[in-house]
This record gives C-alpha cells, structure tokens and sequence, in this order.
C-alpha cells in the first residue's frame, strides 16, 4: 500500500510557519491536506489565521508536541489512519519551541505510523532577523540541525551584510540541507512538497540517540501567557500598550501574537511581534462570529498580572479581565 507523506514545518517562535502554511494551502486547494497545528500555549492563535479550508484542521495546544501533546499527535494521525476521509497528504506545525527530535521519533517508531506514513521532509523557516538572538535557546539549534529544506525567511528587513552573517550561522550548524532566501515565505511549493529528502541515516548522524527514550525539557524561564476579552478594545490605547511593552520588554518577548476586537471595526484586527519588531493588519470581518480579542505573549520571567492589567487598560469598559 502506497505511504500517505507527511511534512514537518519546524522554525523558532515568530519565523514564518503559518505564512508558509497559508501558501500551501492556496496553492493546493485542489488536494485534501490534514493540517495539524501545534501551539505551545492555552490559547490557539495560529488556527485562526490559517486561510480557510475544505479539510479540517487539528490543534493540539498547551504544550509541544515533542513532549507534553506528543500522545495527542500520535492520536490524532492515528484516528485519521483510520478513519474513512480521503487525504492526500499530513502538513504537521509545530511550536515554535519544539525540539523536532522527538516528533521524528514518533513516525519512525510508532508500528502504525511507520507502516502507513512516510516523512518526505523537515522543511524549517529561520528567521534572518532575530536567528542570533534565537540560536541561544537549543529548541532553534535543533531545528536547523534536523532541516531537509532551510527557508531564510524575512530577507527584506536584513542588510546584505546583515544575511550572509545569518547564512554563515545556519550552515555552520547543517551544511547539507538545502537553504533558500525568502521573503514573506514566498516560494513555489514544489520547492517544499515532495522532496523525498528524509533520510533517517542522516538524522543519526546528527543525533544518534535519536530513537532511544528521552524526554524535552524546555527552558523553565520561558512561559506562555495567554488572556482574552470580550469587550471591544480601544485601536489606540491598544496600540500605544504594545510598544510601551515592547520598548520596555522587547529582549524577553520571544513571540506576541493576536486576534484583537477593536471598538467600531468590522473586521478583526491581527498582530504579531517578534521581540522589537511588530506588526499588525485588519483580518477576516466577524460577520456572525463572537467578537473577542485573543492574545498570547511567550517569553522569559513574563508578569501575568502586568500584562493583563495592561490589556485591561485599553478596554472601553474598564473591567476585570476575564479568566
């Protein structure tokens, strides 16, 4: 029996993932994709943003796939094994802190898995921007160590100088993988879809452990916040909060992303912000859909209370942040 193939996007916190995934999504709207996202916090940003699709799309959240939800994956590609959908391919995003060690680990050795799945690739988005800022956490290391397809993603907010210092960091840890300036992830995707490029011999190279029993610590220091509203926010207190916080906060937000109720708007308004730098545009209209604002900060030694009073602070009603 012909293998379902499967892709892994991996990439640290903020680098590209769901732009590369909405790509894929558009450009193959006439194949049947199972969609798995994962998300490290409470709150599922990220399946909000993805475009919409005649496939459903699975979460798994509040932890990372390669340790706290790793059971959920098996579970949910194993109840899609069985089950009697037609799919044509597995798209897998994982946390921007997963360690994509244990995820590869799960293919290769859950019996089901293993006989009905093939790994075409591990295809990981880095971000040309912040990537020597983030090669301090391990979980970005591994990423890029592991990759069959480097995207050096964000080229446009980099000098020339600026993204040969990155492309020399990222070959240092994989001179072997292919690597591929992008910006906005805008690549064809027959450069990321059926690659045959998982080779397991490669991966014990690298890591030759990799099929013994280990778990994934992550850095205790980093944490996820996540707080959501359900009165409309003000555009410009809301506005004037976030760089305030990124000014003063902007080293210890790894990654700040949202889907926001601003007062009079018809259409929800998203976010993202990746230590200094933010960004944000107007997204899908409400239409019948209840209008809350979502948001999630992960980072280091976050102050819960700090970060919702000040969401509470830019709300028309001014009362206490709901829980």
């Amino acid at each position: 029996m012909k293998k379902l193939k499967a892709t892994i996007l991996t990439g640290f916190l903020g680098a590209g993932k769901t732009t590369l995934l909405n790509r894929l999504l558009t450009e193959l709207n006439d194949e049947r994709i199972a969609v798995i996202i994962n998300e490290f916090g409470e709150v599922g940003i990220d399946g909000k943003l993805v475009i919409e699709t005649k496939e459903n799309i699975v979460e798994l959240n509040n932890g990372c796939i390669c340790c706290t939800v790793r059971d959920d994956l098996i579970g949910a590609l194993r109840d899609l094994l069985a089950s009697d959908r037609v799919v044509d391919r597995i798209v897998i995003e994982t946390s921007g802190l997963a360690d994509p060690a244990p995820v590869i680990q799960s293919f290769v050795l859950d019996e089901v898995l293993s006989s009905h799945v093939q790994l075409d690739a591990i295809v990981t988005v880095v971000d040309a921007r912040h990537v020597e800022q983030q090669l301090d956490q391990a979980e970005a290391v591994e990423q890029i160590s592991f990759a069959d397809l480097i995207l050096l993603n964000k080229t446009d907010l980099v000098s020339v100088d600026e993204l040969a210092v990155a492309e020399r960091r990222v070959r240092q840890l994989n001179p072997l993988a292919r690597l591929v300036h992008t910006k906005d992830c805008a690549v064809p995707m027959s450069t990321v879809l059926d690659l045959g490029a998982f080779d397991l011999k490669n991966i014990l190279s690298i890591d030759p452990a990799i099929l013994e029993d280990h778990e994934h610590e992550h850095d205790q220091s980093i944490s996820c916040v996540a707080l959501w509203r359900a009165e409309p926010l003000d555009p410009a207190a809301f506005n004037s909060w976030l760089h305030r916080l990124v000014q003063a906060r902007g080293a210890d937000v790894l990654r700040m992303k949202g889907v926001v109720n601003f007062a009079g708007e018809p259409r929800r308004y998203v976010f993202h912000g990746v230590h200094m730098t933010l960004e944000g545009r107007p997204g899908k209209p409400w239409m019948g859909d209840p209008r809350l604002s979502e948001i999630v900060f992960i980072g280091r030694n976050l102050d819960e209370a700090e970060l919702r009073r000040g969401l509470e602070s830019c709300a028309l009603c001014g009362l206490a942040v709901a829980t």
